[in-house]
């Protein structure tokens, strides 16, 4: 006869005691009290130091009572989505506070007048004026630098995508990468040097275009190339196989299906540039006047109207109050161009079934 040992069941960790749902919230505004408490009694004046502190109790604080009521495992798990919860809180912040300080300020000039006036004859030390003048050269400085930049972008992609093969796809791929990190104020130095002092032309708003450009077009390569490679092979073997030549191949299957990610790539792209100084400070050089004209005479954008407001303000609360005005309307800009970006990629994105 043979025995069979009877199998012994082990206690699981599923089996084992659980804190409450409600304990991280609990955890955290206790974390908050001791941090806060100890900045008091250490004497830091700064409240970001006394956030800093509640967290690294809120995280330590977690680890030391799931350890005990949960074990070691599962305490190492709660410790990690607590870091991220805390990284995540950490990053909000400073944006939360840079938008809340911005409106907070922004509001208190920000009125129709403001909109469709320029500073004119108002020097920057004087109450009045506006930032008509300077909204308009920033749609003609990025509109045009959109132009030049999307076609030369879009097509490289598509070439290193679908055709690039050999020495010549690697060194275009290397000189995108460098142009990827070039500062702004280099691109500015390069059209001041060929357009402006080797060429002739004058400061005008088509030259400070250039220059964005120059910082647009890698941003529109790399976004545009991701999302050509995301769009699976098998779409494109069988648009061959039907006989469809390559190019209207990449035309009406490749294109189509990627362009969602495309748009939102050259909304990133956009909102890249339109907040660069440095170039359009030393190529528009900007102008208190109304110049709609962006191929003749100087011209003003936001950025350097926040800038000279800041600049050459001597102190007069009224040019700082413009300056914060400008800013949220540069904010508001680029939040509508975002907000545009995604209702064109759900309108263009490809339909897959109900």
């Amino acid at each position: 006869m043979s025995t069979t040992t009877p199998l012994v069941k082990r206690p699981g960790s599923l089996s084992a005691a659980r804190l409450p749902k409600w304990f991280p919230w609990v955890a955290a505004v206790g974390s908050i009290a001791v941090g806060c408490a100890i900045g008091l009694g250490a004497g830091l004046s700064s409240h970001v130091q006394w956030g800093l502190l509640a967290a690294l109790v809120f995280v330590l604080g977690t680890y030391a009572i799931a350890t005990k009521v949960e074990g070691r495992r599962q305490a190492k798990d709660r410790v990690a989505t607590s870091i991220v919860w805390v990284s995540f809180i950490l990053a909000v912040i400073p944006l939360a506070s840079l938008v809340y300080e911005t409106v907070k300020r922004g509001v208190k000039v920000l009125d129709p007048y403001f909109l469709t006036h320029s500073m004119g004859f108002v020097t920057s030390y004087q109450p009045g004026g506006g930032i008509y003048h300077a909204i308009l050269g920033t749609l003609e400085q990025v509109g045009l630098a959109t132009l030049i930049s999307v076609p030369i972008g879009l097509l490289t992609a598509i070439y290193l995508v679908e055709y690039g093969r050999g020495k010549l796809a690697k060194a275009v791929t290397f000189f995108v990468d460098v142009m990827t990190g070039i500062p702004s104020i280099v691109a500015g130095l390069f059209i001041l040097s060929f357009w402006i002092l080797i060429l002739g032309f004058g400061y005008s708003g088509f030259a400070g275009s250039m220059a964005l450009s120059i910082l647009m077009i890698p941003v529109v390569v790399r976004s545009t190339e991701e999302m050509l490679k995301l769009v699976p092979n098998e779409l494109r073997e069988a648009s061959l196989a039907l006989g469809v030549p390559k190019w209207r191949t990449i035309l009406k299957v490749v294109l189509p299906t990627s362009i969602g990610g495309i748009t939102t790539g050259v909304m990133l792209a956009v909102a890249r540039i339109a907040g660069e100084t440095a170039p359009v400070l030393l190529l528009v050089f900007g102008n208190p006047l109304i110049n709609s004209n962006p191929f003749d005479g100087p011209q003003a954008s936001l950025p350097l109207y926040i800038y000279d407001q800041y600049a050459k303000s001597g102190g007069s609360q009224a040019a700082y109050d413009r300056a914060w005005a400008a800013a949220l309307v540069l904010i508001a800009f680029i939040m509508i161009l975002n907000l545009v970006a995604r209702g064109i990629a759900r309108w263009k994105a490809p339909k897959t079934g109900r």
